[in-house]
């Protein structure tokens, strides 16, 4: 079984409405997931990943990124040579102390309850395009 929070789909949803591209990657396959993440529209999902450094560092240069222009969410250390390779890092508040340290910021959710969410509403609202965002996928007068 696996459960997916709806606050995170929202924010998908909303980053996606700002033109943001999400990338899946994940070092487990799993069609439920397959499944959610194409229901919000993502389409870059990239499942079964060993090697996310090598993964990352080869979609870079394919697509002919600048560090700077790639946030990376993730909670774990299995994750923190890719997560060196952007420069914007977000993290839940139950991560590893490593990801803590390296993260640009810190959500204080949990992950699994709505951090993704927060990281991406934290990101939009620095930049002070959270509302118009919010009001473009959601159509709330915001």
């Amino acid at each position: 079984m696996k459960k997916f929070c709806t606050k995170d789909g929202t924010g998908i949803i909303i980053a996606r409405a700002a033109g943001l591209k999400i990338l899946a990657i994940t070092g487990r396959e799993c069609k439920a997931t397959t499944r959610r993440l194409t229901e919000l529209g993502i389409t870059d999902i990239y499942q079964n990943v060993k090697d996310k450094v090598s993964f990352l560092k080869q979609w870079i240069a394919d697509n002919n990124i600048d560090k700077n222009e790639i946030a990376y969410i993730g909670d774990d250390i299995n994750g923190l040579g890719a997560m060196k390779l952007c420069g914007y890092i977000g993290c839940p508040s139950d991560s590893a102390a490593e990801v803590k340290e390296l993260a640009t910021y810190v959500s204080p959710i949990p992950g699994g309850h709505g951090a993704t969410r927060d990281v991406i509403e934290h990101y939009l609202r620095e930049q002070g395009t959270w509302s118009a965002f919010v009001d473009k996928a959601y159509g709330t007068g915001t």
